[in-house]
């Protein structure tokens, strides 16, 4: 599972089309702090477009359903992208991420 933002990358890296969005897919599991993977990369070492993508790559992932698993409710996912702001996710992107959802009455494009 840690593999995959490393081995999605290499796939499209032949790609020259695809070339500029590597580093974003290699790195969309890097955390604020540090603690994330592939690369261990913190703050401003992981790429913009990659601390967006973590964030929207969770709302996603906990919004969803799954098999094993129903959809947080958008309260639900709020309250851990709060909790995490600064330690997993960029408060940056959180803060526009929240005001972004609150616009929408609470809920992002599409839900």
């Amino acid at each position: 599972m840690r593999l995959h933002p490393k081995k999605g990358a290499e796939i499209l890296a032949p790609i020259k089309q695809l070339s500029d969005i590597c580093p974003i897919i290699r790195h969309h599991h890097e955390y604020f702090d540090g603690t994330g993977y592939p690369d261990g990369l913190k703050q401003e070492e992981i790429p913009p477009m990659s601390r967006i993508l973590t964030v929207a790559d969770t709302v996603d992932a906990m919004g969803a359903d799954r098999p094993y698993r129903k959809g947080k409710p958008m309260a639900d996912i709020i309250a851990e992208l709060e909790r995490c702001s600064g330690t997993q996710f960029d408060p940056e992107i959180v803060s526009a991420f929240l005001k972004t959802a609150s616009a929408r009455g609470g809920a992002p494009a599409g839900r």
